[in-house]
């Protein structure tokens, strides 16, 4: 039956294997999130941070088998969310050959994609929270907040809800991804409160391994943004190019920028932060403005980021790993930069004030909601159950208080090495 369905529609192979393609390079994504963290926050509280990013691919996963999918995109109900229904379980979805999203490949592999957007979102939020929730208490919020924040606002922008209807775009996930964790992530740290280890300024515990997931983000952020075609055309070479141009121009600028701040001091981190600043902010705007526009578009990112991570340090938020400052006022400036840079014959979009005031009152709209939503998610949980990390659990380490492991990295193995090279009995010849 599967065979019949395939040769009688108008599916493409090419696209098909695009689109396979992309979205792994999508997934690989996930767990550069992980090392990426990982590697930044203190050894002790290594692994809880990676596990609640892993746990996500689980548990985003089967919510999204089971009814996540369908209040995304199934039949519109009012403008607000899809049809919880729909899609449940698999349901009129294997054999659905008359969707509108990307009708060139089969629609269970639009559901894989969009999957690995689901998974992705929220752990953006770890960075911001990082020791201060329980592992059971994040997959708590987790499972809520992807209920009450993530499908319908993905549904109003993506699903063809009220924002869409208005007008408001946002190619690939400006708002729907970075905008809603990052500031959902802000609330909850105020939430929260401060972290009782330490604030920022810990130095990383593992630069290597952020330089591997800084290198897994990068290589997957073009699926992340040029995938978003579900076509191997020319419209997907554009938004390809955009994605690397404005990762290059914000890496280089940022630098700049940290260089002369810093007291004329080279950084390795601080390049890896520019160009995700970069991402973040052309990520809405890939699908709808050139190349060029791209260059401005990743130099304005590195201004506005680096002085929003400032900001924030200066009014004293423990955003542990500057989520709000780079993802968050990343991916709300390059939805705002669509009304201002947008060309029309990349995707039909006019930049404009008409525009540039659509894409203002939907992050408008998003912003308050998301943050709303999340304090209320939060206040309801932090009542009814244990979501909250104790003093001594955080000065402890998380690893060894909540996982009962340990990550041993590679301090322990040049201790190692000590002990060994101040043995007694060692031959000292």
């Amino acid at each position: 039956m599967l065979t019949n369905i395939l040769h009688l529609s108008n599916f493409n192979y090419g696209n098909i294997a695009y689109t396979f393609l992309s979205t792994i390079l999508v997934f690989f994504m996930t767990p550069g999130l992980a090392f990426f963290y990982g590697g930044l926050v203190r050894k002790k509280n290594s692994l809880t941070i990676m596990a609640k990013i892993f746990l996500a691919i689980g548990v985003v996963g089967v919510f999204w088998i089971f009814g996540g999918f369908s209040l995304v995109f199934g039949k519109d109900i009012g403008g607000v969310i899809g049809n919880p229904l729909q899609y449940f379980a698999f349901h009129n979805l294997l054999f659905d050959i008359n969707n509108h999203y990307g009708a060139s490949v089969p629609f269970i592999m639009f559901f894989m994609y969009q999957l690995m957007f689901a998974i992705i979102t929220l752990p953006l939020m770890t960075g911001a929270t990082a020791n201060r929730l329980t592992v059971g208490g994040w997959i708590k919020f987790l499972i809520v907040w992807m209920i009450l924040v993530y499908c319908p606002v993905a549904h109003w922008i993506w699903g063809g809800g009220f924002l869409a209807k208005m007008g408001f775009v946002d190619f690939a996930g400006g708002t729907v991804i970075h905008i809603t964790a990052a500031f959902s992530g802000l609330v909850a740290l105020w939430f929260l409160g401060k972290r009782a280890d330490g604030l920022k300024g810990d130095k990383p515990s593992n630069l290597g391994l952020v330089g591997v997931g800084a290198a897994l983000l990068l290589f997957g952020w073009f699926g992340f943004n040029a995938g978003g075609t579900m076509s191997a055309n020319d419209q997907a070479a554009i938004i390809f190019t955009n994605t690397g141009v404005a990762a290059f121009v914000a890496m280089i600028v940022w630098t700049t920028i940290s260089y002369f701040h810093d007291g004329h001091h080279f950084s390795f981190l601080q390049p890896l932060v520019g160009a995700v600043a970069g991402l973040a902010t052309i990520t809405p705007a890939s699908g709808y403005v050139t190349p060029r526009g791209a260059i401005v578009i990743g130099a304005i990112a590195a201004v506005i980021c680096y002085l929003c991570v400032l900001f924030a340090d200066k009014m004293g938020w423990d955003d542990a790993l500057d989520v709000w400052g780079v993802h968050g006022m990343g991916g709300l400036t390059g939805t705002l930069l669509i009304g201002v840079f947008a060309n029309p014959l990349v995707n039909g979009i006019h930049a404009g004030m008409h525009q540039f005031l659509i894409q203002l009152a939907g992050v408008v709209i998003v912003t308050v909601y998301t943050m709303i939503i999340t304090w209320l998610i939060l206040f309801v949980l932090d009542k009814i159950t244990t979501i909250r990390t104790t003093k001594e659990q955080q000065v402890e380490g998380l690893d060894k208080s909540l996982l009962k492991e340990q990550y041993f990295g590679f301090d322990n193995e040049n201790s190692e090495t000590v002990k060994e090279n101040t043995d007694p009995h060692a031959d000292k010849n």
